[in-house]
């Protein structure tokens, strides 16, 4: 059975007003610097181009990209959509050299506060299960390991990671 870490608390969000710095919505002219940070923060694969995945979250009615701008410079981001049934986050960066300051924590409260406002329940994410250091901060924020299985499919006719990396490598 998966369980939350001990001491995390449910209540561990800022309100908007003690956040270290203002999180807002997604520019046109951040687009550079977010796909950088994700870049920069290992959250691209050579199958996937994160373009794609931004343009479809800024342009769509139930999604959006939120960043965290210190005087002008994107110190991190988080893509948070609803699906009807469930919200969900992904690529939530943080500059690496910015880490340990509560950029990431306060990210997710602003993705938390964009879904309430949605009248959305719940939150879901998703973590490679290699990544013991992302694991360890979403149960410091309170987040539960679900006992489920990620299933998928690609709807391409071929499988893109192949297309990216025709050797197999």
């Amino acid at each position: 059975m998966w369980i939350s870490a001990p001491g995390a608390s449910p209540n561990w969000q800022r309100s908007s007003a003690a956040r270290l710095m203002p999180v807002r919505a997604f520019r046109e002219g951040d687009r550079a610097a977010v796909l950088a940070l994700w870049e920069a923060c290992g959250l691209t694969r050579p199958w996937n181009p994160p373009e794609g995945d931004l343009d479809r979250a800024v342009d769509g009615a139930s999604s959006t990209v939120l960043v965290a701008d210190d005087a002008g410079e994107i110190a991190g981001s988080v893509m948070v959509g609803d699906d009807g049934h469930r919200g969900w986050v992904y690529y939530l960066s943080t500059a690496p050299d910015r880490r340990g300051g509560g950029i990431g924590q306060d990210l997710m409260s602003a993705a938390e506060d964009w879904l309430r406002a949605r009248g959305v329940r719940k939150v879901e994410l998703m973590v490679r299960s290699t990544n013991e250091a992302v694991l360890g901060f979403y149960d410091r924020l309170g987040y539960e390991r679900e006992p489920v299985a990620v299933c998928s499919r690609w709807l391409t006719e071929t499988d893109p990671r192949l297309d990216a990396n025709p050797e197999g490598e």
